[in-house]
This record gives C-alpha cells, sequence and structure tokens, in this order.
C-alpha cells in the first residue's frame, strides 16, 4: 500500500508551527503534537475578568518570516492578520527618570540621541552600518544556513572574525557610543533572547538593522492573534493537531526516528520527527544516551543556560495614556544586576522591567476605561535554587509599588486580576531545562555548530527546531530554525506500508 510519507512535529510553539506547515507545503501527511490546552508554545494567550494577556512573545520585528508561511499555500498574511507598526519601539526609562525613545524614523532617533548627547549622534550612525554589515551575513546568509557540519563553520570563521563576533554587544556598542545610559539602551537587545550583554557574541547586534530595517509591529489582537492565524492556515491544509498530549521519548530503531511514545504509552509511527521541544530536554529526557552521538551529550554536558523570567500579569481599573506601549524601566545598576542574575544567580533588591501595555495599540485588551499590562522581570534560573514559593509574592509586590513609585502612580490601589508566573512554571508548563526563558544562553560556544545541530546528532531522520538549535532564540530566530529543517529535509514521496 502506497501512502504519503509522515512527518510528526513535536512542540507548538512558532518553530512548530513553522516546521508543520514547511513539511506540509512539501507534501508531508503532519502531525503536530502539543502537551498545552492551546497552541503555541510560550505565546500562550491568558484571560482573567475581561482582561487578556500575551503570555510570551510580544515584539515582531521580523513579518516577512510569517508572511512566507502563508505564502508556501499561494495565500496572503494580510488576508488573515493585521500587524501595526508602533512609534516608538521601546521607550526607556533611567534609574533618574530621564526617558529616551527608540524607533519611529532615524531623524526621529537622531533627535533623542542629540538631546542624551549630541557626540553619540555619529556614532550610532556607525554602530548601524556595522550592525548592517553583520545583519547582512548573520541573518541574511546564515540565519537559513545548516550548520551540522563543522566544515560549514570553519568556512565562516574569517568573516565572523573580520566583523568582530568574538566581541561581546556591549564591546560592540561600547566602541560606538559614550553615554552610559544609551550603552545601555542599544545592548539591552541580548535580553529578548536570553543573553547578557556582557557575553553574548555581537553576532546579535544585527537586531540593530533588522528594527531600523522593517520596524516593530504588533498584530492586532496580539500576539495569540497570529497563533490563530496560522493554526487556520494549518487547518486549510490538512495539518493533524492533537492539544493536551505529552511527548515522553523518542523511538529509535537501527539509528533512526521512527515515531514517538505519548506520556500515556501510546506509540505513534513516522517517517522524520522534528522536535521543538526545548533541545536539552530533547537531549536529557526524550533519547537515551547510547543513541546521541558524543558531540550532543558534551554540549549537554557543558550547557550554560539563559536566565529565568518572572512575569507578573495585571490589568487597572484605570488607563495610563502616557505609557507606551513596550517600555523598558533600567534599574539604579546595570553590570552588577546582570551579574547576579546569569553568574552569582541570586536574586537582588533591584531590577530592570520590561512593561508591555497592549491597550497602547489594541483596547480590546482590556475592558472600558481599564488597561491591561504584563512586566517582565530578569531572574536567575533555577539553578540559583530560589525558593519561589516564598519570593514570587514578595517580588510581586516590590514590583507593584516600584511602579506605583514610577511609571504607574496609584498602582497599589487601581491593580486588579493579577497574577504571576516564575522558572518554576517555565519549567513545568513548557519542560524547559532548569526553567530558563530562551534555553540555551547565545554564547559564542553556544551559536551556530556549537549550538545543537538542527539535524539531530548521531539519529537520522530526526530534526530540531526552536530556541536551543540554530540559529537561536527569538521570534526571528525560531521562525528560521524551520527554515533550516526545511532545506535538510527532502520534498515527501509516497512510502510503501505493509498491510
Amino acid at each position: 500500500m502506497h501512502e504519503q510519507a509522515h512527518g510528526i512535529v513535536i512542540g507548538a510553539g512558532f518553530g512548530g508551527i513553522a516546521a508543520a506547515l514547511r513539511l506540509r507545503a512539501k507534501g508531508y501527511r503532519v502531525t503536530l503534537l502539543d502537551r498545552s490546552g492551546a497552541l503555541g508554545g510560550r505565546a500562550q494567550v491568558f484571560e482573567r475578568d475581561g482582561f487578556r494577556h500575551d503570555a510570551g512573545p510580544t515584539v515582531i520585528t521580523a513579518p516577512f518570516l510569517f508572511e512566507e508561511l502563508f505564502e508556501l499555500f499561494g495565500e496572503r498574511m494580510a488576508d488573515h492578520l493585521t500587524l501595526v507598526p508602533l512609534t516608538p519601539w521601546y521607550r526607556f526609562r533611567f534609574a533618574d527618570g530621564d526617558t529616551f525613545d527608540y524607533g519611529g524614523t532615524l531623524e526621529q532617533t537622531m533627535a533623542e540621541i542629540a538631546r542624551i548627547e549630541p557626540r553619540d549622534c555619529d556614532g550610532y550612525l556607525a554602530l548601524l552600518a556595522h550592525s548592517k554589515r553583520i545583519f547582512a551575513v548573520g541573518f541574511t546568509e546564515l540565519s537559513a544556513q545548516p550548520f551540522d557540519r563543522l566544515v560549514t563553520m570553519l568556512r565562516q570563521i574569517p568573516r565572523l572574525i573580520g566583523l568582530g563576533s568574538y566581541q561581546t554587544v556591549w564591546g560592540l556598542v561600547s566602541r560606538y557610543l559614550t553615554s552610559p545610559k544609551l550603552r545601555q539602551a542599544f545592548s539591552i537587545q541580548p535580553l529578548l533572547v536570553g543573553g547578557n550583554p556582557f557575553n553574548t557574541t555581537s553576532i546579535y547586534g544585527l537586531i540593530h538593522f533588522l528594527e531600523r530595517a522593517y520596524g516593530v509591529h504588533f498584530a492586532m489582537g496580539g500576539t495569540g492573534a497570529i497563533t490563530a492565524a496560522l493554526g487556520q492556515l494549518m487547518q486549510r491544509h490538512g495539518i493533524v493537531v492533537q492539544l493536551n498530549t505529552t511527548v515522553s521519548s523518542i523511538r529509535v530503531e537501527q539509528g533512526k526516528a521512527t515515531g514517538v511514545q505519548l506520556e500515556n504509552g501510546t506509540l505513534l509511527n513516522a517517517d522524520l520527527v522534528v522536535s521543538n521541544a526545548d533541545a536539552a530536554h530533547l537531549y536529557g529526557a526524550m533519547l537515551k544516551p547510547r543513541q546521541q552521538a558524543l558531540s550532543a551529550r558534551l554540549k549537554l554536558a557543558a550547557a550554560h543556560y539563559s536566565m529565568g523570567l518572572f512575569v507578573l500579569y495585571f490589568g487597572t481599573t484605570r488607563t495610563y495614556p502616557d505609557v507606551a506601549h513596550h517600555t523598558i524601566s533600567m534599574g539604579e545598576r546595570y553590570r552588577e544586576l546582570l551579574k547576579d542574575i546569569f553568574e552569582r544567580k541570586v536574586l537582588a533588591d533591584d531590577f530592570s522591567l520590561y512593561l508591555h501595555r497592549p491597550t497602547a495599540t489594541d483596547p480590546s485588551f482590556a475592558p472600558a476605561g481599564c488597561d491591561s499590562f504584563y512586566v517582565l522581570c530578569p531572574v536567575p534560573n533555577l539553578q540559583g535554587g530560589i525558593n519561589w514559593q516564598e519570593q514570587g509574592p514578595l517580588l510581586r509586590d516590590r514590583i507593584v509599588a516600584a511602579l506605583d513609585a514610577t511609571l504607574l502612580p496609584g498602582l497599589q490601589e487601581s491593580i486588579t486580576a493579577d497574577f504571576f508566573k516564575t522558572p518554576e512554571d517555565f519549567q513545568h508548563d513548557y519542560l524547559s531545562v532548569h526553567g530558563s526563558g530562551f534555553s540555551v544562553a547565545p554564547l559564542f560556544r553556544q551559536s551556530a555548530w556549537f549550538r545543537f545541530h538542527n539535524r539531530a546528532e548521531g539519529i537520522k531522520n530526526l530534526y530540531l527546531t526552536g530556541a536551543g538549535t540554530h540559529p537561536g532564540a527569538g521570534l526571528p530566530g525560531v521562525l528560521c530554525s524551520a527554515k533550516v529543517v526545511d532545506a535538510l529535509i527532502p520534498a515527501a514521496t509516497a512510502v510503501t506500508r505493509a498491510t
């Protein structure tokens, strides 16, 4: 009996959804499995008392990567989803109360820089030019290029050295800017993908040009609207989605992935498997060590993980019209705070915060006369041994008090329907090793060939997408990881099965 080759995708985060769509476009019969009750992976949607919250990613920087998924099937994303550009992209608030609006036109950004430090105007243009050079190689050429062969990496090393990728993001920014405030503002990008600016490779400096070239967008209805539109796209084209389904292990026979075993004991057969699970969880819990190549075991043993996230969701019974859609509130300390989070792994008394106010753009996120918020606070991952049952409520109260005294006066009286997630929730809900927010950290020694490969190491017919594989975390990264897998997997052919 001849039938379509079958691909199973584990995990319905954006990397898994993109991989499922790309497999379907190649002619595979596709089954997508996820342990959550809804699509999106970390991009869940929470609703409480009339307030809606995007649980995870909220910054859309490369809309074309979503457009490509619709174009695979001859459709237009714009027919199913509305993206709106934001200005500013981010508002920074510094500890002394000064602000810096970043984004909009180049002229707007230059005027803001001149207000803080006129001498840094030329430096910013030089930084942007350097970022464009990194983007041309690091994103345009290499983000969708498989790095499963060492020779590929060796071929690129001279160019990467020429771009100064051995430098850190902080080192790159400090080369061009002198203002301490602007150095902070232009070096925080690694935190959006789980890295410390003081040791993340400056390859991530390409984000400056990515934002400048394509802008920062918000989907009307939120990131959940993107997930819903992609879910409908999968439905229209025959992808089978099974939610509330946890995969416990990959079936490997004679060195090949032949399917998966579910937590309830059910076996599902497949001709190939794509894992969008946390890469460290895949190698640590879903495969036996003897099934893996030595390279994967060594990477797992030496892995350095991204930070954890404490995320506080809440509504307010009033509005804050002066608060931007994306606000980054910088604490008194920068380098030392990051050291506490990434190296010492202790919960500091101070913090820096990312504040998301979707009602600035889409009032449907809250009842009339109210605002919807989430606040993201970088914290140590679970390797820090923090007792979150005890510390979670205390940190919640400290954050509310700090916002009440600064960005959101009157918050103590107007906050409503609040709840929070800690690294323990990331570990439980998403099977993220050590509750890390973004899988393994974006260090140079954990990039490209040194990262977990998109073609599983030591196992045929098993592929990886998501934050822990090449090219890395963040929405552009995980969507590009599916493009890499697309390049590695041949078009489907009919297979013969015994009847």
